[in-house]
């Protein structure tokens, strides 16, 4: 246990105390629908109730939870052909985007509202507790999928890298927001069909030269806010390797699938 030194304890007490004054002026309120709640960058329980979260074994090439006897679902995870159809090692993705997730998505990427971002990690960091061993986690380089630079300017942030920078802080490991470029603006991917989104990605991404030493050789954790067909975490994927790295997770807020599960 952390212990304080005399001479520290009056800038503790202070923070102490402003913090409780802060709570005091400024109640905590649920990320989506502003209720009181007792703790800041948390849910309430309408709003926690309506939150789609994934929990037990899930497919590593798709995210989707897994539902069989134990023994047929290592079996299944552990099939060399399964992870032959997809770049990555694995994909840890914390809940549906249906419901809470949906709006919470919405408010941080399009109401330039950051506050669900500590949530959103904070969620993401349990899921991939439960679903990467703890030396994958300890050695993971952290790298957002990035925006191009056009769209950086209009929107002023990029929702992964703030996902991407929570999650460092939280699982005490480095992050490269930089790590990867979009090298060309792409429309919008929404709407658009399997083999338009890989063609609207072909060569949209590269790594940044800058960074060549740090991505050879290293596990990479690739974080998004919301996996829909794949293609993007894919088109990163490769670069990532094409560059170097050992290895790829990949970890996302959100699946945007249809709200079932594999059964074997």
């Amino acid at each position: 246990m952390m212990t304080l030194q005399w001479r520290n304890w009056p800038s503790f007490w202070l923070s102490v105390g402003t913090a409780r004054v802060l709570d005091m002026l400024l109640p905590p309120r649920c990320a989506l629908c502003r209720a009181p709640v007792a703790e800041a960058h948390a849910l309430c329980g309408d709003c926690w109730s309506d939150l789609p979260l994934l929990d037990g074994p899930a497919c590593p090439a798709s995210g989707l939870p897994l539902i069989g006897s134990p023994q047929a679902i290592a079996a299944y995870r552990s099939l060399p052909a399964l992870m032959q159809r997809v770049p990555w090692h694995s994909l840890a993705a914390t809940c549906f985007h249906d419901g809470s997730a949906r709006h919470l998505v919405h408010r941080l990427k399009y109401l330039d509202d950051h506050a669900p971002a500590h949530l959103m990690a904070r969620l993401m960091h349990q899921r991939l507790r439960a679903t990467l061993p703890p030396e994958a986690l300890a050695e993971a380089l952290i790298v957002p999928v990035p925006l191009h630079r056009r769209r950086l300017w209009q929107r002023r942030f990029n929702q992964s890298a703030l996902l991407a920078q929570r999650l460092s802080q939280l699982m005490n490991t480095p992050c490269l927001p930089d790590a990867l470029l979009r090298t060309r603006p792409t429309p919008p991917q929404t709407g658009l069909s399997g083999s338009e989104r890989r063609r609207n990605l072909r060569n949209a991404f590269s790594a940044n030269p800058r960074h060549a030493d740090a991505l050879k050789g290293r596990v990479i954790l690739l974080v998004d806010d919301v996996f829909t067909t794949g293609t993007t975490a894919r088109a990163c994927t490769h670069t990532l390797l094409k560059a170097g790295a050992a290895g790829v997770h990949v970890a996302v807020f959100a699946l945007a699938s249809q709200r079932r599960a594999l059964h074997i």
